[in-house]
């Protein structure tokens, strides 16, 4: 197998897959004296045109020749024209790929060191397939409970902590699969605990914000659980502390809108809540991902398939799934609470208690 002519960095998570090209290209940086021999591209494109314009400067700078002699460096970052995307797949980027495909080929990397990092990219294509064979290849991970595990505890080895498993499984509960995020937190975490002391759960719990997209609000992780008592407790403490009722709402109903797709398919028997997620995602995806329109890479409570499977199955699996029937009154009621929050704005903590006590108490 012939030496690996460039390095190719890609992964579904552009944070981790830039902080590793930051790494690489700081030690490639280190064997190239000469600053001015040392050049980071753009590598982001919203259409066939910029794409066009970003392979051209990438070739133009992999063609120039160092001023003083001697090697140069260059990093093309942000590539996202490799992606399943209405731009990644135009026949227009396609031919632009193939161009970039045969430029690198045609690398003497003796004079020129080149990194390539991109997110997301559709591995099933035919040039990351070449990149695997032909790249010093590295698939960054993140896209599941022990990548985002990895990325946590990685963090805390860097800044010479640890962390308890109890507290990494709360901060992953709490902040969710947003790893700049994870990152900040336990950088956070390590500046509190005393040195040699490990980042326990009770430190999580107080310092850590509810940050997973609003699904992980105590009021929501009580209210489906089925426990009516734990719920109006956790009512009472958010309002007490001068909360308000809508981020309780949106909490509730972008939950039951992804349990409402999870049930659905679950009884058509497509998927199944497993101890690492949510079984079958990508299969049952490859089926209906289609009928919720352009895929965007942004998550919404709307589109099931924009969910990470590991954190689709920590909600659907921290209690018994609910009924289908069930779940659709859920909506029903958070609809008529909100009409009530309207009319009742000065009994916003009365109207949710009223709701909860409903919904739960039928559910009983």
């Amino acid at each position: 197998m012939p030496e690996p002519t460039f390095t190719f960095i890609c992964g579904a998570d552009d944070f981790l897959v830039d902080r590793l090209g930051k790494e690489r290209f700081a030690a490639l940086a280190r064997e190239v004296e000469d600053e001015f021999s040392r050049e980071i591209l753009s590598g982001f494109a919203n259409n066939v045109g910029e794409v066009e314009a970003a392979i051209n400067r990438f070739r133009d700078s992999v063609q120039t020749v160092s001023m003083f002699g001697g090697k140069r460096v260059v990093w093309l970052k942000d590539v996202n024209f490799l992606a399943d995307t209405v731009t990644g797949r135009a026949d227009g980027t396609l031919k632009l790929v193939e161009d970039l495909q045969q430029l690198l080929a045609a690398l003497n990397p003796s004079d020129t060191a080149v990194l390539i990092t991109a997110a997301p990219v559709d591995r099933r294509r035919s040039f990351p397939k070449w990149c695997e064979k032909n790249a010093d290849f590295t698939l960054v991970g993140g896209d599941d409970g022990d990548a985002l595990e990895g990325v946590v505890l990685a963090e805390a080895r860097s800044l010479g902590v640890t962390l308890t498993p109890d507290a990494v499984r709360l901060l992953l509960a709490k902040i969710g699969g947003n790893t700049r995020l994870l990152v900040e937190e336990v950088r956070k975490l390590a500046t509190f605990v005393d040195e040699g002391a490990a980042i326990e759960e009770a430190h999580v719990a107080e310092l850590s914000p509810n940050a997973a997209e609003g699904d992980f609000f105590e009021t929501a992780e009580a209210f489906f659980s089925g426990d009516l008592r734990w719920t109006l407790a956790a009512l009472q403490r958010h309002f007490f502390a001068g909360g308000d009722s809508r981020p309780v709402i949106s909490a509730l109903q972008n939950r039951n809108r992804i349990l409402i797709q999870v049930r659905a398919l679950t009884d058509a028997g497509l998927v199944r809540v497993g101890p690492r997620g949510l079984n079958g995602l990508p299969q049952a995806a490859e089926v209906y991902a289609g009928k919720f329109g352009e895929a965007t890479g942004e998550k919404s409570s709307f589109n099931l398939f924009s969910q990470n499977a590991w954190y689709v199955g920590k909600l659907a699996g921290s209690a018994k799934l609910p009924t289908l029937r069930r779940l659709i009154d859920n909506q029903q009621e958070f609809i008529r609470a909100f009409e009530e929050l309207i009319t009742r704005p000065r009994e916003q903590e009365e109207v949710l208690r009223e709701m909860v006590t409903r919904c739960l108490s039928t559910a009983a």
